[in-house]
């Protein structure tokens, strides 16, 4: 069965998207099962099988954070052109895109349902208690992310995905833009980290294929070992544009060995903490500048953009979570952890 949000009807009428299924040739006229996989705290996942094909259904929340979040066209696009070049960095199949809201309520895209397992704040079986698994796992996050900055994005089709030339210089402005629209509190430590970053710009890297949320738990590993990947997941915020951008994201959110977490609110997505043999965000730093050859002397700006941007992304769950708009538990933890986050950023900007 399809669960429903908050008592306001189904994410997926399962009816309406057979019909859109039949007029393309998916299984038509098949029994159709719909599961939701996970809620997260953004877009929707739900397992789609029908007949012999099994698929995962990718949706926007039913209250979206702003007006250019949760792009489904963009990520059938990028995943897509990642696909059909055969480049390095392993993604889902790409099965169909449906850019009419008036089918299930929201665009949405149809890929490869994959059977892998994602790290969060632990290690899962196989890897949990296997010696080796944490660094491997760490390196494997790096190498991934080297391969997506090494795609030759015009000649696989991304040419116009994004605005390379001064990226970096309108990041500021774009998410404190984003964050006066919901703001409901005062965030003194998100406004210096901001005049902070305005203030500390440094030239761009030559352009890349960046990922925009890339982290460990948006890499789908196997379920085997060695580790090896299935697929980068989430690509909403890929654009083309300073790749540091995302090595800041990953390492600003890395949890160091023995690092303490702030206990209002757990910050690290990406480090798994307690874990043996876990490399530090030197280790992996290094591990990126070697195989890519890019100056990382300015990695303490990009690790507070990251941080800054995070923080003024989730004040948006927290307005919500004020609104009345979201009963997800998550977003009322952000009454700490927005702040929290600021904190982190400005640490490291010294």
């Amino acid at each position: 069965m399809n669960d429903e949000d908050s008592g306001a009807g189904p994410l997926v009428d399962e009816d309406r998207l057979a019909a859109w299924m039949d007029g393309r040739g998916l299984a038509p006229g098949a029994p159709l099962r719909v599961e939701r996989v996970t809620t997260g705290h953004s877009n929707e996942v739900f397992a789609v099988r029908r007949g012999a094909l099994h698929l995962a259904l990718r949706r926007p929340p039913r209250t979206p954070l702003s007006p250019t979040a949760h792009d489904m066209a963009r990520e059938h696009r990028v995943i897509s052109a990642l696909a059909r070049a055969g480049t390095a960095v392993p993604v889902a199949q790409a099965v169909a895109l449906c850019d009419d809201a008036g089918v299930i309520g929201a665009p949405f895209y149809l890929m490869e349902l994959l059977d892998g397992v994602v790290v969060r704040d632990s290690l899962p079986a196989p890897f949990d208690g296997v010696p080796g698994a944490p660094r491997a796992i760490a390196e494997l996050l790096i190498d991934i992310l080297v391969a997506i900055h090494a795609v030759d994005w015009r000649s696989v089709g991304l040419g116009d995905f994004g605005r390379p030339d001064g990226y970096l210089e309108r990041q500021v402005d774009r998410w404190l833009g984003q964050l006066r629209r919901y703001r409901v509190r005062p965030l003194p430590d998100v406004d210096e980290a901001g005049r902070w970053l305005a203030a500390h710009v440094p030239p761009a890297q030559p352009p890349a294929l960046i990922h925009g949320d890339y982290k460990l738990d948006n890499l789908m590993l196997a379920r085997s070992l060695p580790p090896s990947a299935l697929a980068v997941l989430d690509w909403e915020q890929s654009t083309i544009g300073d790749p540091l951008v995302d090595v800041g994201w990953v390492l600003g959110l890395w949890h160091d060995p023995g690092e303490e977490v702030a206990a209002s609110f757990n910050w690290s997505v990406s480090g798994m903490p307690g874990a043996p043999g876990v490399p530090r965000r030197s280790d992996l730093a290094a591990r990126y500048a070697e195989r890519t050859g890019r100056d990382l002397g300015r990695l303490a700006f990009y690790c507070t953009l990251g941080l800054f941007k995070l923080a003024c992304v989730l004040e948006g769950s927290f307005a919500r979570h004020v609104a009345g708009t979201s009963d997800d538990p998550y977003f009322a933890t952000l009454e700490a952890g927005v702040p929290a986050l600021a904190r982190r950023a400005l640490s490291f900007s010294g």
